[in-house]
C-alpha cells in the first residue's frame, strides 16, 4: 500500500485503546511466568489467540487477498515478526532483566520503524518535526521510567535478555512495515495468518526447547486464557487495522503510550507510588506525539471544525 495514510479520530482512539491494553500486559505476563516456562507462555498465547480468529475469521467465509496480487512469502514473513519471534523473545527475557528496561525497549520501536518506513513505504517520509517529535516522547519514556530502567538484575544472561528484548522490538518495527506494504488483503484475515504462522513457528520451538509441554494450574490457565483473548487476539486485529490504515509510523506511537499506561495503572491498582517526573514525562510524551502527528492533528480537527460549522 503506498497511498497516504489516513488519520482519523477513530485511528487515535484505536492507539490509545492499544497502550492501555498493552501497558498492563507485562504485569500479566510475570505473573503467568511464576506457572509456565516462557517459551511455553508464548506458544499458548499465540495458539490461543489463533484459534479465536481464525473462528471468527471462518464465520466471515475465510476472505484474504482481495485482489489477483498476492504475496504469500511477505505474509510469513510478517507472522513470524509480529507474533512468534517477538512474543518468546520478551518471555525469554523477561526472565533476566527489570520490566523496566523491556518498557524502554518497547518505546525504542517507535525509532526503529521512523527509518524503516522512510526508505521502504513512500507514503511516510520521515521529516525534522516527526523525527524531532519522535525523539522527544522517546526522552518522556526515559524520564518516566528513570534510572530503575537500566538498574542491574545482577542475572548471568541479563545482557542476553536485554538483547532479546531489543530484538523483539526491531521484530515489531519490521512487522508492521511489511504488514503496511502487503496487497489489498481482508483485515480479519491479515490479523489470523501471522497467529497461524506464528503458532506453526513457536509451538515446535517450545517443544524443542523446553520440553513436552507443562500442565499449568487453573491460575496459570486464566491468565493465559487472558493474554490470548485481550491483548493477543483483539489488540493483534486493532494493531492490523490501525498499520493498514494509518500506517506504522502512526501505529508506534503506542510505544509510547504503553509505559505510561503501565506506571498509571500500577499507582492504580498496586499502590505503587507515583514520581514528580510523572509530570514531565506526560508533558515531553504529548508534545512529542503533537510534534510528530501535527499534520494529522490540524487536519483532524479542521474536518470536525468543518462538520459543526
Amino acid at each position: 500500500m503506498t497511498q497516504p495514510a489516513e488519520i482519523t479520530s477513530k485511528s487515535w482512539f484505536m492507539v490509545l485503546a492499544l497502550g492501555l491494553v498493552w501497558g498492563a500486559t507485562f504485569l500479566v505476563i510475570e505473573l503467568a511466568l511464576q506457572g509456565i516456562t516462557p517459551i511455553w507462555l508464548a506458544a499458548a498465547r499465540i495458539a490461543f489467540a489463533a484459534a479465536l480468529t481464525v473462528a471468527v475469521w471462518g464465520l466471515r467465509g475465510f476472505p484474504l487477498f482481495l485482489t489477483e496480487q498476492k504475496d504469500w512469502p511477505a505474509l510469513a514473513f510478517a507472522g513470524a515478526f509480529s507474533a512468534a519471534i517477538p512474543f518468546a523473545l520478551l518471555s525469554w527475557g523477561q526472565q533476566f532483566v527489570t520490566s523496566a528496561f523491556a518498557g524502554v525497549s518497547m518505546a525504542a520501536v517507535a525509532l526503529m520503524v521512523l527509518p524503516l518506513a522512510h526508505f521502504l513505504v513512500p507514503a511516510e517520509r520521515m521529516t525534522l518535526r516527526r523525527t524531532i517529535g519522535f525523539l522527544v516522547g522517546f526522552a518522556g519514556v526515559a524520564v518516566l521510567i528513570g534510572g530503575q530502567a537500566f538498574a542491574t538484575t545482577g542475572a548471568a544472561l541479563e545482557p542476553w535478555g536485554r538483547v532479546a528484548c531489543l530484538g523483539a522490538a526491531a521484530c515489531y518495527a519490521i512487522s508492521s512495515v511489511m504488514m503496511r506494504r502487503l496487497p489489498p488483503i481482508d483485515g480479519i484475515g491479515l490479523a489470523a495468518m501471522p497467529l497461524i504462522f506464528g503458532s506453526l513457528f513457536v509451538v515446535p520451538m517450545a517443544w524443542i526447547a523446553e520440553g513436552p509441554p507443562p500442565l499449568p494450574d487453573s491460575q496459570t490457565l486464566l491468565l493465559l486464557a487472558l493474554l490470548g483473548l485481550i491483548p493477543t487476539a483483539g489488540a493483534n486485529l486493532l494493531r492490523v487495522l490501525v498499520i493498514r490504515s494509518a500506517g506504522p509510523v502512526f501505529m508506534s506511537l503506542t510505544n509510547y503510550i504503553v509505559p505510561l499506561c503501565s506506571v498509571t495503572l500500577g499507582a492504580l491498582l498496586l499502590g505503587e507510588s507515583l514520581h514528580r517526573s510523572l509530570l514531565l514525562a506526560l508533558v515531553l510524551i504529548l508534545t512529542g506525539v503533537a510534534l510528530s502527528q501535527y499534520g494529522a492533528l490540524r487536519r483532524m480537527f479542521r474536518r470536525a471544525g468543518e462538520k459543526t460549522g
